[in-house]
Parts: C-alpha cells; sequence; structure tokens
C-alpha cells in the first residue's frame, strides 16, 4: 500500500512516498495541483499510476478546487545524454586512439573529460546495438546476430521482449525527451514494412522521435530514410553529391534539440546518435575524400600503417610500452611488397575515402555536440562517445568490393583491374563500396582479426571517450577497467539519478545486466579495480570468456569474408582452445592454454553456464546460410501474390521472395494510345535486383547480378495501343534453400531459364548460369509502377520512371523446390560425411 504525505519546506513542496521497505524520497517542485507542479516518479512501475485527485468537487465550480496532476520530471541535477556509436570502426581508426585519422571531435571530448581503453562490443552491429541500449546481453534481449539472419529461437529471433525496456522507455517515462538518429537496424526484418508493427520500432520503444534507416546500413546519398515510421526523401532534386546522410542528420539532430530547448529550456534531452559511417558503403562528399587524399597517410601500405599506429598507441600511454604486435597474416592477406602496381593504386584510394568517411562523420558530431554548448547545455551534458559497434570490417575481402551486396552472395576477389573501373566514382552514389580487409586489420591495431570474430580483440575490443564538464574533472585521464556496451544504461541511469524500473506497462522487468561505470568518472577510482568481472562472448559460433582479466578464446576458424562453406556442426566443443592474461598480455599475443589445462576447463565449463543464463544456446556457426532462414514475415506460407493498384516501399523482408525458386510473374496492362514506358515491378536497385518494366514501349525483364552483369530480356517491338498480358516465368534448377537444414549451399544460386511471354507468346528465352543466392540490395523497396531510390539498369531508365500504362492486375506465383526423400537420404549422408 503506498501512503502520500507532504511537507511545505521554504515554500516549496516536498513529497515523500513510503511504501514496503526504505523509503525513497521524491522531489517535488511548487504547489501540488497547480498547473506548475512537477514531481519525480519512483519508477516501481512505468508509466507511473495517475495520482489521486487531490482538489474539491462539489456541486457547482465556484464552490470546487481545481487540482492539476504533477508534471512528471527527473530527479534535479539529471544531465542530457548523447550517446553516440559509430559502425564498424576498430580500435586504431580514431586519432584519439593513435590513429591516423583526424577525429578532433573525439579528441576534445577526450581532453574535457577520460579515455577508455577496454571497452567491449559483441563483434557485431544489431547485437551490440541492442545490447546498448537495454543493458543486457546480445542473446538475452533476442540478437545473437543482426536481425536479418534471424532465427527461430529466443536469443536469435530479433525481437526485444517486453520485460526489457529499452533507455529510451525508461528515460521517456522519468520525463525526458528522446530522440534517435541514424542508424537502427533493431527492427526485425520481418517487421519493417508499413504494416508494421512499429513496437519494435524506435518509436515503440521509448523515443519519441526517429530520423534514421532500420536496417543494417545505408547509401548515404539516397538512403531508405524515415521520420518516425514514414519514409521520407530529402534527398529527391539535388544533384548528385549535393545532399548526404551524415550532415542531414547532424542538421536533424541540432534542429530537434533546438526546438526542445526553445519549447521547455528546463527539460534534459537524450539522444541516441548512430551514424551510418564507417559500415560500408564509405560514402563521404568529395571534400572530405580530396582534403584526406592531400594528407597522403596511406602511400606506405597496411602493414606500415599498423606500426606507425602502434607506436603513437605507445607513445598516447594507451598500450604498455613492452606490448608486441601479433605476426602479419601473410598466408590470408599479401604483404604490401607483393602487390601490383594497379593493386596499390586501387588499395590506396578504397582507404582513403573510408577514411573521409571516418573523418567526416566525426566533423558532423562535432556539431552537434558544439549545438549543446551553443545552448548553454553542455556542462551539464554526459556526453557518451563510443568509436565503432564491433571491429573495423573485413566484409570486402582482401580485395575490397564496389559492391558490398556482391559479398553477401558470394561474390568476392574481384581483379583490381575489374574494380580500377569504378577508381574515379569509388564512394560516389555509382559504388557501394568497401575497401581491402588488409586495411582493416591495421586499423584493428593493437589487436588483430576483425568484425565478426567475437574471440579475437580485433573483434570486439573498441574505445570510448566520456564527457560531463559539471561531475567529471580529471580531465584528459585514461581509465583501463573493464567496460562492456550493457555498462552504459546502467551508467546513465546513476547518472541521471533514475532506477532501472521494477514493472513497465504491467510487465515484470528482466534485471539489468551490465554494472554502472559512473564510478570511473572520480579521480580516486583512477586505478580501482574493475566492477564488471565476467563477460562471455558469442558470434556465429566463436566464442569467448572473459573473468577477472582472464580470456579464453576460440581459434579463429574462419576469415568474415568465408561465409559460404559448410558450418562447424558442434561450436562448443570442436574447437582450439586459447587462453590468455589481459593483465600482462595487452593485446592477446601470448596463448597460454597449454600451462593451464585447468584453467581452460573451468573457463569452458563458466562458460556453457553463461550461455545457458543468456540464451545462448544452440550454438549455430552458420553465417550466409542464416541469410535465407525462414522468417514469420507477412510473406510467410504464401505462394501467390495479387496487386491491383501502384505501392512502393515494401522492404525486401516483407516482400515475396523469389531467390532459389521457380515462379511466374503475370502483368494485365492496359496501353493507352501513343504508347507507354515505365516500371511495373521492381525489387532492389542499382546494386543487385531485378525489374519488369517497358522501355520505349517494349517489355523488358532485368536481373541486375550486383552491378557486375545485367541479363536482359526484350520483346522485339514496342506494345500497341490496347490491353496486353506480360509474363514472365522462370524455371529454378535446383533444390532450394533446404539443403541449408543439412549444412549444404548445394540448392542455392543454382541455373535457371527464364521466357518473356507477351499476349501468350514466348518472344525471349535465356537460361541465367548462376543466379543470385542470398539477397537483394536490402535497403531497396520492392516497388509497384515506379522506382525509389537507385533503378536497376541506369542505362535504360532513371526513377522514378512512373508507368504510364494503367496496370489491372499483377500476380506473382512462387514455386518453392520441395526435396524429396532422395534428396534428403543424399543430403544427411553427406552431413554425416563431413561430421
Amino acid at each position: 500500500m503506498i501512503f502520500r504525505s507532504l511537507f511545505k519546506v521554504a515554500g516549496v513542496l516536498t513529497l515523500a512516498l513510503a511504501v514496503v521497505g526504505p523509503v525513497k524520497a521524491q522531489q517535488v517542485t511548487g504547489v501540488l495541483g497547480s498547473p506548475s507542479a512537477t514531481t519525480t516518479v519512483s519508477n516501481e512501475q512505468l508509466p507511473a499510476p495517475d495520482p489521486k485527485f487531490g482538489g474539491v468537487i462539489k456541486d457547482d465550480a465556484l464552490q470546487s478546487k481545481a487540482w492539476w496532476a504533477p508534471r512528471v520530471v527527473p530527479p534535479k541535477g539529471a544531465p542530457n545524454v548523447l550517446l553516440i556509436i559509430t559502425d564498424d570502426a576498430g580500435f586504431g581508426v580514431p586519432s584519439t586512439f593513435g590513429g591516423v585519422i583526424p577525429t578532433p571531435t573525439m579528441d576534445r571530448i577526450a581532453s574535457e573529460g577520460l579515455r577508455y581503453n577496454r571497452v567491449f562490443s559483441t563483434a557485431l552491429c544489431s547485437p551490440t546495438r541492442a545490447a546498448l541500449i537495454t543493458g543486457r546481453n546480445h542473446h538475452s534481449v533476442g540478437f545473437g546476430v543482426i536481425s536479418e539472419q534471424s532465427t527461430g529461437f529466443p536469443g536469435y529471433n530479433s525481437i526485444i521482449g517486453k520485460d526489457k525496456a529499452t533507455i529510451g522507455r525508461m528515460l521517456v517515462d522519468n520525463g525526458y525527451s528522446t530522440a534517435w538518429f541514424g542508424k537502427d537496424h533493431n527492427v526485425p526484418a520481418f517487421a519493417a514494412s508499413q504494416v508494421g508493427p512499429f513496437d519494435q520500432w524506435p518509436t515503440g520503444m521509448g523515443f519519441e522521435y526517429f530520423y534514421g534507416f532500420v536496417g543494417g546500413d545505408a547509401n548515404q546519398w539516397e538512403p531508405n530514410l524515415f521520420r518516425n515510421t514514414t519514409q521520407i526523401y530529402p534527398f529527391l532534386g539535388k544533384p548528385p553529391g549535393t545532399w548526404n546522410l551524415i550532415t542531414a542528420m547532424a542538421d536533424e539532430a541540432i534542429d530537434y534539440m533546438t526546438r526542445i530547448h526553445q519549447t521547455d529550456p528546463s527539460k534534459p534531452i537524450f539522444i541516441k546518435y548512430a551514424p551510418g559511417a564507417t559500415h560500408a558503403p564509405h560514402h563521404p562528399t568529395k571534400e572530405w575524400v580530396d582534403k584526406i587524399s592531400a594528407m597522403k597517410l596511406f602511400d606506405g601500405g597496411y602493414e606500415k600503417l599498423r606500426e606507425t599506429i602502434f607506436a603513437n598507441q605507445k607513445k598516447l600511454g594507451l598500450v604498455p610500452k613492452d606490448a608486441k604486435l601479433t605476426p602479419w597474416p601473410s598466408e590470408m592477406l599479401k604483404p604490401w611488397d607483393q602487390l601490383s602496381a594497379d593493386e596499390k593504386k586501387l588499395f590506396i584510394r578504397q582507404v582513403e575515402v573510408f577514411a573521409a568517411y571516418a573523418a567526416y562523420s566525426d566533423n558532423e558530431i562535432g556539431r552537434v555536440i558544439q549545438a549543446f554548448q551553443d545552448l548553454g547545455k553542455l556542462d551539464n551534458t554526459l556526453v557518451i562517445y563510443i568509436n565503432g559497434d564491433n571491429g573495423t570490417s573485413a566484409e570486402g575481402g582482401p580485395m575490397g568490393t564496389p559492391n558490398e551486396v556482391a559479398f553477401f552472395n558470394g561474390v568476392g576477389d574481384l581483379p583490381a583491374e575489374v574494380q580500377l573501373k569504378w577508381y574515379d566514382v569509388w564512394g560516389t552514389e555509382q559504388t557501394y563500396n568497401h575497401m581491402s580487409a588488409g586495411w582493416s586489420w591495421a586499423f584493428d591495431t593493437p589487436f588483430d582479426w576483425f568484425k565478426q570474430n567475437a574471440s579475437r580483440l580485433g573483434g570486439i575490443n573498441q574505445n570510448m571517450v566520456v564527457s560531463w564538464p559539471a561531475r567529471i574533472k580529471d580531465k584528459g585521464a585514461l581509465r583501463e577497467q573493464f567496460v562492456h556496451v550493457i555498462d552504459v544504461v546502467p551508467t546513465i541511469l546513476e547518472a541521471a539519478g533514475i532506477k532501472a524500473p521494477v514493472m513497465v506497462d504491467g510487465i515484470k522487468q528482466a534485471p539489468i545486466e551490465g554494472t554502472s561505470f559512473a564510478y570511473t568518472f572520480d579521480p580516486a577510482n583512477a586505478k580501482a579495480a574493475s566492477r564488471h568481472k565476467t563477460q562471455y562472448f558469442e558470434m556465429f559460433g566463436q566464442w569467448a570468456l572473459y573473468d577477472d582479466g582472464w580470456l579464453l578464446s576460440t581459434k579463429v576458424n574462419r576469415a568474415p569474408w568465408q561465409a559460404f562453406g559448410a558450418a562447424n556442426p558442434d561450436p562448443l566443443n570442436n574447437q582450439v582452445f586459447q587462453l590468455y592474461n589481459l593483465g600482462k598480455d595487452f593485446n592477446q599475443t601470448e596463448d597460454i592454454a597449454a600451462q593451464n589445462p585447468q584453467k581452460v576447463k573451468q573457463m569452458r565449463a563458466q562458460f556453457l553456464a553463461e550461455a545457458k543464463k543468456h540464451q545462448v544456446l544452440p550454438l549455430d556457426a552458420s553465417v550466409a546460410g542464416r541469410i535465407v532462414a525462414p522468417r514469420p514475415n507477412i510473406t510467410a506460407g504464401r505462394n501467390e501474390f495479387v496487386y491491383t493498384r501502384p505501392m512502393t516501399g515494401l522492404p525486401q523482408g516483407d516482400s515475396p521472395f523469389l531467390l532459389n525458386s521457380s515462379y511466374t510473374i503475370t502483368a494485365d496492362i492496359d496501353v493507352p494510345q501513343g504508347g507507354a514506358e515505365g516500371m511495373i515491378l521492381t525489387s532492389g536497385g542499382r546494386f543487385g535486383g531485378y525489374g519488369f518494366y517497358l522501355h520505349k514501349g517494349k517489355p523488358v525483364f532485368l536481373w541486375n547480378l550486383v552491378d557486375l552483369k545485367r541479363i536482359k530480356w526484350e520483346g522485339p517491338e514496342a506494345l500497341t495501343p490496347g490491353r496486353h498480358t506480360l509474363e514472365f516465368d522462370f524455371k529454378y534448377d535446383g533444390l532450394g534453400i533446404g539443403t541449408l537444414a543439412f549444412n549444404n549451399m548445394s540448392g542455392v544460386g543454382r541455373p535457371g531459364t527464364g521466357v518473356l511471354k507477351v499476349d501468350g507468346k514466348a518472344v525471349q528465352t535465356i537460361t541465367m548460369e548462376k543466379t543470385l543466392p542470398m539477397i537483394l540490395q536490402w535497403d531497396e523497396s520492392f516497388d509497384i509502377g515506379s522506382d525509389t531510390l537507385t533503378g536497376v539498369n541506369d542505362a535504360d531508365y532513371k526513377p522514378p520512371f512512373a508507368l504510364t500504362a494503367k496496370l489491372n492486375k499483377l500476380t506473382i506465383k512462387v514455386d518453392r523446390p520441395q526435396l524429396s526423400p532422395a534428396d534428403i537420404q543424399k543430403l544427411e549422408a553427406a552431413m554425416k560425411g563431413k561430421d
């Protein structure tokens, strides 16, 4: 039972809330019942229950006394919070931590606050971000992998449970204004359409305002962009290369905070700020590419870059003076002096664009921080700037690529002479570019390996700077305590003086699993022992366990670009185990497992206990196979789709999936006098997809094979005025995605034959020797009647390419292959043979 009592102190009312257990004092300002009164809430439940009416009600208003419920506010002194997290950036990227790429904004926050060199991620995008906003481990909140690879197990379904409220929800119900700018990647891929549901979108999870993209990455020149839950196109009509999301989201954040401040200067703001940089595609403006190119930072190659960064880190005191680098992986990444002239030229272009993207992003972050200062708010603003949600990405492979969509379809190692065709447009709207993995290895210095590698520090050891001028006085100091992204939520709550809620919307909340690092803000705790003692790591069957300075790791058995082979069938046990003492071996160079077999045994058992506790089981080492795993999207179980009017913007995760299947697409149209042109149906875009359209009056079906090859079926003549039936019939020659259940990828990406028909007559037949096995361009949508964002064939048309014929009916029928008993028997035998 709750009892309320009022006490008047110096004309200000203070409300004490007595509950079972210790008394928790609430802060009330003004006279309760007046329009200006405010109160904090206990957080026993959110939203806080409405208080009992405290006025007087008689028969008439003149004899009655009005009473207003107090407005909910955070505790006195609660800071604004700016939570920044960049993308795919390893320890050695920013100048703040020894890198050669200028990041003056991060340098500024470091000089005004603290640097942290033991900040840990999960090794992958969505999982880190889910952990960051909930304060729970990534498997605990359903994000064992990225949302596009979700599977039907609690730790992997990409659904953040109702019992795990986000920091946005906790703060908004305590009187904060909350907003999210940039990358989300925590909306399930099967809930990203306008059908919803929207409870897993930022606006459904406690963020009052969202401006960004919901997928893993986006074309920064023409992004799949949303304001709240509505798709917007602010770049339309702008000359190419003049509008970029990195700047646009900074503009939007500055506008937002200014509006909030001008409307209510007393209301604290929480902003999650998550630029797409430096995830591929690397899309900086030409101005920044020219700046970086002029600096000639990378002409010595990636091994020289690694040595330079390492020396800088020692000078800055970030790594021990006696630390050594692990050997360069020559068997995997060709040494610089063995590259051809073309390869060197290409690789330098790749990395200069990457570096420009990082510097550009840091500059725009600086504008947002400066806006806090201009508003007079920076002194009481907690800025947490995390460099990278995982290590630097190697998903471009050893050669890099002009099109990351190609990597996700198993197309890698494009020769330099082929890639040089894009040299002059690298980083523009003409590319979805990624750099050579050699640079990625260097940018993870002093560690090794990359994003995806949960057992190596190059994949999980990030860095961070934190400032809060009103609170942190130990300016420029280094902190070396163990911090994980799950520690951010409890730190923000402690800084704001807010408890984690017990109940949210009537649902009992799971415990916060992180540990506040606010204790490190005090100079007296500069060398204090880490309070976060134990932490597991797992990604794609590679795993590790940290325990008070010890690190048990599984030896890396797969480079990130090697995603298409058979997966380790027993990732819990079928491993080579390595052991490190990070207190003596900062960057994981000396494996001491052989000398400590009992420690290895103990920590293996400890990992299994953590895995059971946090929904890590069942372990799954598959990578590419999970991209096409069945999910409960709105197309699940359907094999026929009918459309009778134009529509655009249906995301890939909620649209008919044609890959690795036979299908028939039939369009019933009326061609007006004078002929017609335009898009009937398209899915994907410039970097991978298909289109069914009228070009100069002729019917065309086209497959864009990741911008490397286009296969085109075309009618011999323009359609005459009147009604016509157009049909594209494709017969797939393969077993389909069913083979993946047997750890076998032989069923995907197989050949097939397409026939284009006009009014029942076949006009062209072409056999495709290879088909896309995995995915279309993910940030482009399924569109009917026009084409949004980029087109699948620039040579034929430019979007929106609206259909000028009348669409009466569009039908898609999908015939997915089914495994026969004989097929299953063969696949089972093959799987046993691999075991």
